[in-house]
């Protein structure tokens, strides 16, 4: 394959704003909050339009820093990408002559990998960088290679770049995942779309993003279906057409504004909710001891009134869906710092994702971390205001969330790493009686 042409993408800032998050804690939040369009729906919806030269409209789209981030990349490869009003992305990808994904995008945001399967089966070839994204542990993307692979695509890795190219249409087969992988399973849905024949993806990750993402394809006439829990099938098509879709909610934001009523012995209703998507953390509000009553697309929380003697310790393994999700482990460790006895935490997904807690212990809470996946909470704790950092977007959320709940005033340097997957959420806090403000970082 050819080399790229000279790089010339021009997404600004390069480097994000330093700010920092101030809060003063101790106020019980009360409300009623709108909960944004799903992050990781929207992404992967945005890489899917490039699967047709027709117009698509997305809509309930999240104005946040990794939409904004990988609209620019699809600009850059010449799609023509629109953001006519809030929450609303238009995407025609009719000539895309570029391509080519550049180190500096993917470093900004792993998920531009999912461009990998929808380019590769429409144009034939791509060269992507090996991405970035949070430091949460590795994120090996040999899975998705190894499904391309399967689909008889030819893939070299070269400095960092892998060169891959389909001689005449990618085929369909059989992509046996060794483990659950959400955007691996994507991945090959999308390049499935448009192979020659049938495609079977197994175990097929469940989470209802994957399926968001089905009910997009079949919009625009690709055959998806789920015919097990751990299977879907792909029955390749020639073309497909522009299509209009609404981004499902955003399970892991519900979760983290149902904790803040709880850590704040607040009351709140969730509009634009789906309560059957969250339906693990659900159960540990049950067995923790604060009420969550659920409704089509709202669903309320009552905290007030609630003392830590009245919450119970909780033990948490995260898992691939249904299971409690690992982005939603670190709010739900803010959360059982406040029941009474120990809970443990089993991160089974990604390791040194709690390496965080280091950064909670600084606002009071008592941890042991035991290694990379295990941690020890002993509650309840006072938490007190601090100065700390944040490491990655969910553990940055959470350190909002305790500050939130803690005594006194706290400074929380790197807020711009909330902003890549949380729609104002400083403005959302507001709303609802939080005293948080940004300024610039002087760390």
């Amino acid at each position: 394959m050819a080399d790229a042409r000279p790089f010339h993408w021009e997404y600004h800032p390069e480097t994000p704003r330093p700010e920092t998050f101030r809060i003063e804690g101790g106020r019980p939040l009360r409300g009623t909050v709108n909960v944004s369009g799903a992050k990781n729906a929207a992404l992967k919806l945005l890489a899917a339009a490039v699967l047709t030269g027709e117009r698509c409209r997305l809509e309930n789209v999240p104005e946040i820093e990794d939409v904004r981030v990988m609209a620019e990349v699809l600009r850059d490869l010449g799609v023509v990408v629109d953001h006519p009003e809030t929450g609303v992305y238009e995407i025609a990808a009719g000539d895309v002559d570029w391509l080519f994904i550049p180190l500096e995008a993917a470093a900004k945001m792993r998920a531009s990998f999912i461009l990998l399967g929808p380019l590769l089966t429409r144009f034939g070839r791509v060269i992507i960088s090996n991405p970035g994204g949070d430091r949460i542990g590795r994120r090996p993307v040999n899975l998705h290679v190894d499904a391309m692979r399967a689909m008889g695509a030819e893939i070299e890795y070269r400095n960092g770049y892998y060169y891959a190219q389909a001689p005449g249409r990618l085929r369909g087969g059989e992509i046996r995942f060794p483990q659950v992988t959400v955007m691996g399973t994507e991945n090959a849905m999308l390049a499935a779309t448009l192979a020659d024949g049938h495609t079977v993806i197994r175990p097929a990750a469940q989470e209802p993003e994957v399926d968001d993402l089905a009910a997009f394809l079949c919009e625009m006439g690709a055959d998806v279906e789920r015919t097990y829990p751990d299977t879907i099938e792909v029955h390749g098509t020639r073309r497909l057409r522009g299509a209009t879709h609404r981004v499902l909610p955003d399970r892991i934001e519900t979760g983290t504004f149902l904790i803040s009523a709880a850590v704040t012995g607040g009351t709140m209703r969730l509009e634009n909710a789906a309560c059957k998507h969250v339906g693990a953390l659900v159960e540990v509000f049950e067995k923790v001891g604060i009420p969550v009553h659920c409704a089509d697309t709202t669903i309320d929380i009552d905290a007030s009134g609630l003392t830590p003697a009245d919450l119970r310790a909780c033990d948490i393994e995260t898992a691939p869906y249904p299971g409690l999700a690992t982005d939603l482990q670190s709010p739900t460790c803010v959360l059982l710092t406040q029941a009474s006895g120990t809970s443990r935490v089993h991160e089974g997904v990604f390791e040194d994702r709690i390496e965080w807690l280091g950064e909670l212990r600084k606002l009071g809470a008592r941890i042991d971390i035991e290694d990379t996946h295990h941690a020890a909470i002993h509650g309840p704790s006072q938490l007190r205001g601090a100065e700390v950092s944040i490491s990655d977007l969910r553990a940055g959320a959470s350190l909002i969330l305790a500050a939130l709940a803690a005594q006194g005033p706290s400074l929380i340097h790197g807020a711009h790493h909330v902003e890549r997957g949380y729609e104002n959420i400083d403005r959302k806090f507001q709303q609802l009686g939080a005293s948080i403000a940004r300024s610039a970082d002087t760390a």
